[in-house]
């Protein structure tokens, strides 16, 4: 399966790093300067268990050639349009596209510029960074990427997918209920990162501050509201696992907006927060600490 990977910072580099590692035919669609320092220095993989580099196929947009079966996409959601316009050579009659993004907007601008047919679910869980050199930093273990078709019906380009994907030395999960999926990293990330750019500081200053609990476990019922009134069929099991994850005052958490946020650079407001505000107004939902939090990161932009 030829695979193109839109983007190679810490998520896209290390799942195509590992897709490459296993023999695919992997290319790495990436910018100048990020073209330039892989060039360079190679893709470098920090885990726990040791470093590796490799020598990745690489191509910018003007030099891109051909069409790819399974196009990954793995940037930030703000530069999303850009990527289409980039990727749009590369879109062949049986290129299927698999968006690894925050939030869920991206599925329709992705099937609107495409078509539904085109587009799959998928998203990850990583603990996962990019060093001061552009070496990829996994920081824990744990490395899931999950995938299925967005209406459930797993048919046979799926299935070619999944054997592409399976046997990549990473924890793959085929489903047959992405979007349940989708919506409950969208409930975690989004909880995670609305009390983390909230307080400025991670899970565990947060649960150990006078009201951080209460402030936790309303950010996640507001969300948790929002999704539901949008289309998420709750499983209370799946929901319950990821409060008690966010609530456990030993293990500090933060997002990747958050660490965003603390070094300046431009972050998924719009996507993450943004997004469910709208969604929430649609359905006449009360949501006073997202708006407190929208509001926060929108003074943040206009301060950057």
């Amino acid at each position: 399966m030829r695979i193109l990977m839109a983007g190679a910072g810490a998520t896209g580099g290390y799942f195509g790093a590992r897709l490459a590692q296993a023999g695919q035919d992997v290319t790495f669609l990436v910018r100048e300067r990020r073209y330039q320092q892989l060039q360079a220095s190679g893709l470098v993989l920090q885990t726990p268990q040791g470093t590796e580099t490799l020598q990745p196929q690489l191509a910018q947009a003007s030099s891109l050639t051909g069409h790819y079966d399974l196009i990954i996409v793995t940037v930030k959601s703000f530069a999303l349009d850009q990527v289409m316009e980039d990727i749009a050579p590369a879109v062949g009659p049986e290129t299927l596209i698999m968006p690894i993004l925050n939030g869920l907007r991206h599925i329709a601008t992705l099937q609107q510029r495409f078509g539904k047919d085109r587009v799959i679910g998928g998203l990850c869980k990583i603990n996962a960074t990019l060093g001061d050199n552009g070496e990829v930093i996994q920081m824990t273990p744990l490395h899931q990427l999950y995938y299925g078709a967005l209406d459930g019906n797993n048919d046979a380009r799926l299935q070619r997918v999944d054997a592409a994907l399976r046997d990549c030395q990473v924890d793959t999960r085929f489903s047959d209920n992405i979007m349940d999926e989708l919506w409950e990293k969208w409930l975690l990330l989004s909880t995670l990162g609305a009390v983390c750019c909230l307080a400025r500081g991670n899970t565990q200053q947060i649960l150990t501050s006078r009201g951080g609990e209460a402030l936790l476990q309303g950010v996640f019922s507001e969300i948790l509201s929002v999704i539901t009134a949008e289309g998420y069929q709750t499983r209370p099991a799946a929901t319950a696992r990821i409060l008690e994850l966010l609530s456990d005052p030993a293990t500090p958490m933060t997002s990747s907006m958050y660490r965003d946020l603390t070094q300046g650079f431009d972050i998924e407001a719009d996507q993450v927060i943004g997004d469910l505000l709208l969604r929430a107004k649609r359905h006449s939902l009360a949501t006073p600490l997202l708006n407190a939090v929208d509001v926060n990161l929108q003074v943040y932009l206009q301060q950057r």
